[in-house]
């Protein structure tokens, strides 16, 4: 495996918001970015829900000339007003298809919902893949299947064009802090060439090996979280029914083996039933229903994991599509 974290030199103070609706505000708090030797490259970002947003920002603010697609066009167009005014130095722009924000750029970033809509913007006429030339490089940081990651490569492969699946762990606000964690698939050649920019909204990005790399190391990730939450949803209600306070109980265990960043950052939001933010339940079931399709292929047993996804559609009946995955705690009220 090949790691590569960032390295600071240059540095910036202010925090900006980019949104399509008031409601929605992404906050971007700007870091030390790295600087590349070869200089600012001209890149094109696809996709600004609350994760893409603030990484396409990051990488504006670090004096990259980024191009972006939104499938909303205003919400491009926004996204570029609203940074134009706080990296001037930067060019930047919205296309009208994915194929020509692709045009021209040295890198291609991709953060979208599914494997469908990865595959609606990075293939046919209009999508990313047709507008970018030889040598160019496609990354993908949508969550998806290892088994489209591997089609994107051998496609890319066939135009002379490099792929990189590189899924990423930190939530919305590691998007907006630039401290994701990323994890890889691919050639090292490829990957060697990314990193560096990639590190101007990631703390870590990791090469895992060959392309689908990424996306399986992502369900490993997307696993253990499934289960850690269902132990930390039964842990705060137990506790809560014994009579203890929950906050002075956290913070015990939370010295011990039973810490992590779930009790750390939602032990106790989950004993106050706040769940409007973070990453929604919604987008938690995208992810296991790969997870579990996977493991139907590679014949790995997950009975934890397809009773938590059932959990999670618990949640979902209760009207709970956008809730944060701490909220498998409501089940046991």
């Amino acid at each position: 495996m090949t790691t590569t974290t960032a390295t600071a030199t240059t540095t910036a103070t202010t925090t900006i918001t980019t949104a399509e609706h008031p409601s929605e505000h992404t906050s971007v708090n700007p870091r030390p970015y790295p600087s590349l030797p070869t200089g600012a490259k001209r890149l094109a970002f696809i996709g600004l829900g609350v994760m893409g947003g603030p990484m396409a920002a990051h990488l504006a603010l670090a004096g990259h000339s980024v191009t972006v697609y939104n499938r909303t066009a205003s919400k491009a167009e926004q996204w570029v007003s609203a940074l134009s005014q706080k990296a001037p130095h930067s060019r930047l722009a919205s296309a009208s298809t994915p194929a020509q924000a692709a045009a021209g750029a040295d890198m291609v970033f991709c953060c979208v919902g599914n494997d469908e809509d990865v595959r609606s913007v990075t293939l046919g006429e209009a999508g990313a893949l047709a507008g970018m030339a030889a040598g160019a490089v496609l990354v993908d940081h949508t969550t998806a299947s290892a088994q489209l990651a591997r089609a994107l490569y051998a496609q890319a492969q066939a135009q002379g064009v490099g792929f990189v699946d590189a899924p990423v762990s930190g939530g919305q606000a590691g998007a907006q802090n630039g401290q994701l964690t990323v994890m890889c698939g691919g050639d090292a050649a490829v990957f060697e060439q990314v990193a560096p920019v990639m590190a101007c909204f990631a703390r870590a990005c990791t090469l895992m090996g060959e392309s689908g790399s990424g996306q399986l190391t992502k369900m490993v990730n997307q696993i253990c979280i499934a289960g850690l939450l269902q132990g930390l949803s039964e842990a705060v209600a137990f506790g809560q029914k014994a009579g203890l306070d929950m906050d002075a109980a956290l913070a015990v265990i939370g010295q011990g083996a039973a810490q992590s960043w779930q009790l750390d950052h939602r032990g106790r939001t989950m004993a106050r039933d706040e769940f409007n933010f973070g990453f929604a339940v919604d987008w938690m079931r995208k992810d296991l229903s790969l997870v579990l399709a996977e493991a139907a292929r590679n014949g790995a047993r997950l009975p934890v994991t397809a009773l938590v996804d059932q959990f999670y559609a618990d949640v979902q009946a209760q009207g709970g599509n956008r809730w944060d995955t701490s909220s498998l705690i409501t089940r046991l009220r």
